[in-house]
């Protein structure tokens, strides 16, 4: 169990559409400029964006591998700790991530081959 950094930056290079860019302490992870994660490399831990619902629930079932980070409207971000998590897990979270913030028009031309986003949740949180 547990994901190295770089085997975490193959699984975002997978998702279409994708930058990344370095924040000083952090690398951001964006599609269509916005944002859905960020990896803090020296902590080996990763912020994703989830709904609230998502992110109260892997807190509270398993707080040594998560932790809340913020909320934001309807989203609350989580921190994942990647020495914790299994590689299936944590793309299926990042691919959720992608599919809340990417455009409804790249989401509708990639989302058969993806994971379903959390039920009532529309592409880009709309």
């Amino acid at each position: 169990m547990g994901v190295s950094v770089d085997e975490f930056l193959d699984m975002v290079a997978k998702l279409p559409e994708t930058e990344q860019a370095d924040g000083g302490n952090w690398i951001s992870l964006r599609v269509h400029d916005k944002g859905f994660g960020y990896l803090w490399e020296k902590t080996e831990t990763v912020g994703l964006k989830s709904t609230i619902e998502e992110q109260i629930a892997l807190v509270a079932e398993r707080p040594e591998v998560f932790e809340a980070q913020f909320t934001a409207g309807r989203f609350g971000w989580v921190v994942v700790h990647l020495a914790k998590i299994d590689a299936e897990e944590l793309f299926e979270l990042v691919t959720e991530a992608w599919l809340l913030t990417a455009p409804q028009r790249l989401v509708a031309a990639h989302e058969p081959t993806m994971i379903v986003r959390p039920e009532g949740v529309s592409p880009s949180g709309r």
